[in-house]
């Protein structure tokens, strides 16, 4: 298994792994558009040619960033893929000089688990909740703002 870049083949079945979750609530969906125009900010972990997962790492202004679209196939969870993956979101938001990375998620404990802090929601920027609209929870949310401060030296 290895953690590489997405790409342009990678698509459909990022958005296939993705928008399963959406399905049942846990995740918001994301269409080929927006997968396609965000590639570079997605990763996958493969083994051989199957993807087993995917993340991305969304910048949202000079010392924060958020992940995003972490995902796991069902056969393969709990086999330490999506610590893998938001390791290596974590790794390159301290080599580009990210100071905090926060996630929004129905999955605390994981996150947690690698050094997380639940943050309330309104001490992120307002920007943040621009697809918050979109989202079949609207307005009554039920998931939870996590912030890992990052080292920068």
């Amino acid at each position: 298994m290895q953690v590489r870049q997405a790409r342009v083949a990678d698509v459909p079945e990022i958005q296939r792994l993705v928008n399963g979750y959406a399905s049942q609530g846990v995740m918001l969906p994301r269409s080929l558009h927006s997968i396609y125009g965000q590639l570079r900010d997605h990763q996958v972990m493969v083994e051989g040619d199957r993807i087993l997962g995917c993340v991305a790492l969304s910048i949202v202004w000079e010392d924060l960033a958020e992940i995003r679209s972490l995902a796991v196939v069902a056969d393969a969870q709990g086999g330490g893929i999506g610590r893998a993956l938001a390791e290596k979101m974590i790794a390159e938001a301290q080599e580009i000089g990210i100071r905090r990375v926060f996630v929004l998620t129905f999955v605390e404990d994981f996150f947690v688990n690698m050094g997380f802090h639940r943050v309330e929601k309104s001490e992120l920027p307002h920007k943040i909740w621009r697809e918050c609209v979109h989202c079949v929870h609207f307005p009554d949310c039920d998931e939870v703002a996590l912030v890992l401060e990052l080292d920068r030296g």
